[in-house]
């Protein structure tokens, strides 16, 4: 089941400069700022906390990267909306099941969370993404 909004992605070409943005925007103190690296997603990440949800900023890590396509394609801005749910892998059956595709399969993403992409053809070209607890 879908419980909740985990958190809405920014593509960004410098997340240094993205956190110095949106943490004046959000007012978060510079300790609330969560940045790790995802080396399977090619992807520097910057979480902000806001509300009850986060917001996400992307740094591409080099040219092979999604975001790095998207940002050539599309310039910094809004890059997907991840919707926490309390079982991905009944999520993937029951979307699935419903006739939307997936992008790949169930796989590690930042925070060590299971993530998995709907395809944006599917949902009205928004990329969404589910998200999991991380894996025991």
């Amino acid at each position: 089941m879908i419980t909740s909004i985990d958190h809405i992605a920014i593509a960004v070409t410098n997340l240094d400069e993205a956190v110095k943005t949106f943490s004046a925007v959000l007012g978060c103190a510079p300790e609330t700022v969560q940045v790790e690296t995802v080396p399977d997603e090619g992807v520097r990440v910057a979480f902000l906390p806001v509300g009850g949800t986060k917001i996400e900023l992307l740094e591409p890590m080099n040219d092979t990267s999604p975001i790095t396509k998207f940002l050539e394609k599309n310039g910094d801005g809004m890059h997907h909306i991840a919707f926490a749910t309390d079982s991905i892998k009944s999520e993937q059956e029951r979307v699935t099941r419903g006739g939307m595709r997936t992008l790949g399969e169930v796989r590690q993403g930042a925070g060590g969370k299971e993530i998995l992409f709907l395809h944006p053809k599917d949902t009205n070209r928004v990329l969404l993404e589910l998200t999991g607890k991380k894996p025991q």
